[in-house]
C-alpha cells in the first residue's frame, strides 16, 4: 500500500463511528486469518439483456365493437403491463359508450396508445 492510500485508508476509518471502526478491525482479522488469496468477492455481473417480443398478427376485424378491440390489442401486444394503460383506455371506452363517441375512431385511437406503449418498451429495451 503506497504512503496515499494508506493517508486515505485512514481517513476514512476515522469517519466511521466507533461501533464500525471496531467491525472493520475484525473483518481485517478474519481477513488476515485466512490463507491469502482463499477470499473470492464475487465477480460483477452485467444485467441480463431482456428481449422484448414482437407483437401478435391479429388482424383487425371489419366490424369489431370497442370491447372487442381491447380485448384483440391485449393479445395482440401481451407483453405490455395493461395496468399502465388502463386509465386511458378505460376513458376511451367510457367516450365511447356514454358518449357515443364513434367506434372507428375509438378503436383507432386504441391501436395508437397500445403500439405507443409497445414503442416505449421497446425504446426502454435499448436503454
Amino acid at each position: 500500500m503506497t504512503p496515499e492510500q494508506k493517508d486515505a485508508f485512514i481517513e476514512l476509518v476515522e469517519k466511521l463511528s466507533a461501533t464500525d471502526q471496531a467491525a472493520l478491525v475484525r473483518f481485517a482479522e478474519f481477513l488476515a486469518s485466512q490463507p491469502a488469496g482463499t477470499i473470492a468477492l464475487p465477480a460483477a455481473t452485467a444485467p441480463v439483456p431482456v428481449e422484448i417480443p414482437e407483437p401478435e398478427s391479429i388482424p383487425r376485424p371489419d366490424d369489431e365493437r370497442v370491447v372487442a378491440a381491447v380485448k384483440r390489442l391485449s393479445k395482440t401486444y401481451f407483453m405490455l403491463d395493461k395496468k399502465k394503460m388502463l386509465g386511458v383506455t378505460s376513458d376511451l371506452v367510457t367516450q365511447h359508450v356514454l358518449q357515443s363517441r364513434d367506434p372507428i375512431a375509438v378503436i383507432d385511437e386504441l391501436e395508437d396508445l397500445f403500439s405507443q406503449h409497445y414503442q416505449q418498451l421497446k425504446q426502454s429495451e435499448t436503454d
